[in-house]
């Protein structure tokens, strides 16, 4: 089966594990009427829905499950205000964070509860409006509007939120403009505390015609024209980095953008050997967030050896027909878009014992005591060179500005460049 097909094939068995509902970090979910978490993260708590009038015994009884609870994630129309309000009284004194993700919403009596953040940001929408009743009590209605300047000013609103609250009708949804939340100082950073904490109350060495991602797996070469170096910048294990309760949720993946044909090699974390690019994803899933991208070797004829590299970054991006890679994205990315790039494919592109004669680029464009590696890069990177042509003996690496006659000719390696444009082929969700 040609390279390319197989590695589609890996990747759709990728996408159907997935879309099958598996996921490490949703082991189990605990459900109190509108409020859940994970069981494998109990310091995150989702609004999610109408608050009722049961709402605020529910999420006490949440908050007493997830004793480790530090942020409150809201998407919510609102609802009863009352009930809001308990609510929001609650998150003041456990000083939990309070954060409205892209593309959700907290409107109306959700944005009570928003503001009792000890720390709080808008990525969404926050929108407000004056209460409603279906009864004519006026004295029932001034003891609520004063219960809510009460507790408002209790969490240092700004003033104009109130006296935007109070001119818009209640048929009416007054959402905060960008530049009105900078303005109005909504975001407010809270101090950071690690998440076990309660609340009161650099070389890599591969084969240049072997996997891709090879990183700190291969033995040493057979000879040194097969040897092919990257950079790696491993993450210290004993690193401590003290993280908001927002900035640690936002530094969690939401998506994956899945690429067929793309080796991002270099920045290795580990490398592992496993059945297929699901179980690659999920070992890079389960590091924590110290797993920012995988690549996967999905050449067939590869039967030993590590064949899933796990990267603490991007790496360097390459062609290669038989990866297939993973970049991890937070809520915060926008989704990635298509990029064009100079390759030269280490399984396609590269043969052995041929020269391609004339065209060189000229003495400065040479490269000395070079690698077959170092001389596929220098011709990638360098705008002029469309090939080039590798002398192993002598070490030289000849790029070059035309493709001359190709000769057979012991002892050398040449290269064609080729322009691809890489495109997610899958962007998958983890929600």
């Amino acid at each position: 089966m040609p390279s390319f097909k197989f590695g589609l094939v890996r990747m759709l068995a990728f996408c159907l594990a997935i879309s099958l509902g598996y996921d490490p970090a949703l082991a189990g979910t605990k459900k109190f009427g509108p409020f859940s978490f994970e069981e494998s993260d109990p310091s995150v708590i989702t609004l999610s829905g109408e608050i009722d009038l049961y709402s605020a015994l529910n999420f006490r009884r949440a908050l007493h499950a997830s004793q480790k609870a530090r942020l409150l994630v809201l998407d919510s129309v609102g609802g009863a205000v009352q009930m809001a309000l308990l609510i929001a009284d609650d998150v003041h004194e456990r000083r939990l964070s309070t954060f409205i993700p892209k593309g959700k919403g907290c409107y109306s009596a959700c944005a009570f509860v928003f503001m009792a953040g000890v720390e709080r940001q808008v990525d969404g929408e926050l929108g407000v409006h004056q209460i409603s009743s279906e009864s004519n009590d006026l004295v029932s209605a001034q003891l609520s509007i004063s219960d809510i300047i009460d507790m408002l000013a209790r969490f240092d609103t700004p003033p104009e939120v109130m006296t935007t609250m109070f001119k818009t009708p209640p048929s009416q949804m007054h959402v905060f403009s960008s530049e009105e939340i900078g303005r109005y100082k909504l975001n407010r950073k809270g101090t950071a505390t690690t998440s076990n904490e309660q609340v009161s109350t650099t070389p890599i060495v591969t084969s240049e015609g072997a996997p891709p991602s090879t990183a700190n797996s291969i033995a040493a070469a057979s000879s040194e024209s097969n040897s092919q170096v990257g950079a790696a910048s491993p993450i210290g294990h004993g690193q401590s980095e003290k993280l908001s309760a927002i900035e640690e949720f936002a530094r969690k993946p939401t998506r994956i953008a899945v690429y067929t044909g793309l080796d991002l090699f270099g920045d290795d974390l580990t490398s592992k050997r496993t059945a297929d690019v699901a179980e690659c994803a999920t070992s890079c899933l389960e590091m924590n967030g110290a797993c920012k991208a995988f690549t996967f070797n999905a050449n067939p004829k590869i039967v030993r050896g590590p064949n899933c590299f796990l990267k603490a970054n991007e790496g360097r991006a390459d062609g290669n027909s038989v990866a297939i890679s993973g970049k991890f994205l937070a809520s915060a990315d926008p989704d990635p878009t298509s990029f064009s790039m100079g390759t030269i494919d280490p399984k396609e592109a590269l043969f052995e014992d041929v020269d391609l004669p004339g065209g060189d680029l000229g003495v400065r464009a040479s490269i000395s005591n070079a690698t077959p590696l170092q001389c596929r890069l220098a011709c990638i990177d360098n705008d002029r060179c469309v090939a080039f042509t590798y002398i192993k003996k002598k070490r030289e690496c000849w790029m070059k500005g035309a493709v001359g006659t190709p000769l057979f000719k012991t002892g050398m390696i040449s290269g064609v460049k080729s322009f691809q444009t890489f495109a997610p082929a899958k962007v998958i969700g983890l929600d």
